[in-house]
């Protein structure tokens, strides 16, 4: 048994990280432990999160597992967890309940959690003293270890949990199923050394540590030559890519080298204002291949709460690498994070960043109310506002940010984009696809068209989507 270790978590040393090719295996009297077994898998949190789960999918699927769609069809029962907010939390233990009825009739389905929220230590306590009949416990280190969590739990017919605090290395050769056959992510970066006040990531995540260029480019190459249409390299603060390494080799060389794969659309998440240079955004213009789209946290508007945050920039930074991004890429649409109520802000706090929201006119943003974590800085930070005027705060700049959200996709209105066809909708029946500026379409087609980009001229415009009909 290994237990999380917050204090632990914190150290970062000048240890070389290793990357390491051949530790994941399957014990051979894992390979069928799943055969006429299914798994449910359910998913937490960002998109780091669902590019493990795509891992985690196709480990089970080694072990000869099949997927379930429903959690009672289910014989193992996976909850990959987010450690954000307070509310992710909440819907985790929530959903506990649920498997915990469910084991009263199916006393042999297998229940484990595992992403962010195993990486911490109050966590694991309660799940160690609450939720004894939770079989299994993993963190983000050792998803790759999951067959031999798996066999212990199973001999020995006790809790495993197994979760490293530690600073982490890079591993390779870990299978993946993934969730789509026309875009994928590819992992660039994992962990982050920012340390903000407010965030558990770099607790849950460890230190940031880039995979090898060699590496990623040879997984977006089989992806062109396996049909795939887009690319999202994925990191905590993929602009800080490469710092790590010994090379000189920065993230505008990985997005360079990237386009001249030739796969027609590559994105990036999640960017730190701190790190995003001139050359990236001359990279981002320069290829057509690039989307214009960038997403640039804010966080917060006022100079005073952005240094209590650990933020590093000022609101004049920020703004001056907004209109730069404006100014170099034609086109190009910015969104944006967004926290409110964070301890100590006032209401002119508050106002300055209503400031910037109506000078930036940001094409969508993720607005939160401060969420304590424990660990964290900023858990310890004096917060004297109430709940009503935090959700107030927070419904007057929902109301900032949605009338610039309307307005920006009224631009749209007649004109005809490229739009990538994904899925069916869910809701309207018709499919589903982005525009290279990452604006949701709902056209009107037959599904020979999924996993195109084509031609779409826009015919109505809501807040939050847009709707468009084929061009032939």
């Amino acid at each position: 048994m290994n237990l999380p270790d917050l204090k632990e978590a914190k150290i970062r040393t000048k240890k070389e990280i290793k990357i390491i090719r051949d530790d994941y295996k399957v014990p051979h009297d894992m390979k069928t432990i799943g055969k006429n077994k299914k798994y449910y898998l359910k998913t937490y949190g960002c998109q780091m999160n669902v590019h493990d789960s795509e891992n985690i999918k196709a480990i089970l699927e080694d072990m000869s597992f099949s997927e379930a769609m429903e959690m009672e069809d289910a014989d193992i029962i996976l909850l990959n967890t987010c450690a954000i907010r307070e509310n992710a939390h909440n819907k985790m233990f929530g959903f506990l309940g649920r498997v915990k009825h469910l084991k009263h009739s199916k006393p042999d389905v297998i229940c484990g959690i595992c992403g962010c929220m195993a990486q911490e230590e109050s966590v694991v306590d309660d799940i160690k003293s609450k939720y004894r009949w939770v079989d299994i416990v993993f963190g983000t280190h050792n998803i790759h270890k999951l067959p031999e969590i798996l066999k212990e739990s199973i001999d020995n017919k006790k809790q495993e949990i197994e979760v490293y605090s530690i600073e982490g290395d890079v591993y390779e050769g870990i299978p993946i199923k993934r969730d789509s056959k026309y875009k994928a992510w590819v992992n660039i970066q994992y962990g982050c050394d920012k340390f903000c006040t407010y965030c558990i990531v770099p607790y849950t995540r460890g230190k940031q540590r880039s995979r090898m260029p060699v590496d990623i480019i040879n997984e977006v190459k089989d992806l062109v030559n396996n049909g795939y249409k887009e690319v999202t390299l994925l990191g905590q603060n993929v602009n800080a890519y490469g710092k790590d390494l010994n090379i000189n080799y920065t993230m505008s060389d990985l997005l360079e080298e990237t386009a001249k794969t030739g796969i027609e659309r590559i994105r990036f998440v999640t960017s730190h204002p701190w790190d995003f240079d001139d050359k990236m955004i001359d990279i981002i213009a320069k290829y057509d291949n690039i989307m214009p789209y960038i997403h640039l946290p804010l966080q917060s508007g006022s100079d005073r709460i952005l240094k209590l945050m650990g933020r590093r920039y000022t609101k004049e930074k920020y703004l001056e690498l907004f209109n730069k991004i404006k100014k170099n890429i034609p086109n190009c649409s910015i969104t944006t994070d967004i926290i409110v109520a964070f301890p100590g802000e006032t209401i002119e706090d508050f106002n300055d960043t209503l400031d910037v929201v109506n000078t930036c006119k940001f094409d969508s943003a993720f607005t939160f109310i401060y969420s304590p974590r424990i660990g964290t800085p900023a858990a310890k930070m004096k917060n004297d506002l109430t709940i009503e005027e935090k959700n107030d705060r927070l419904y007057k700049l929902n109301e900032v940010v949605n009338k610039y959200a309307n307005e920006a996709n009224q631009k749209y209105m007649g004109k005809i984009v490229k739009v990538l066809i994904e899925a069916p909708s869910e809701k309207s029946g018709k499919l589903m696809g982005y525009t290279d500026t990452m604006k949701l379409v709902n056209v009107e087609a037959s599904e020979e068209y999924l996993g195109k980009i084509v031609d779409v001229e826009i015919t109505d415009v809501k807040t939050w989507s847009l709707d468009g009909k084929l061009i032939d």
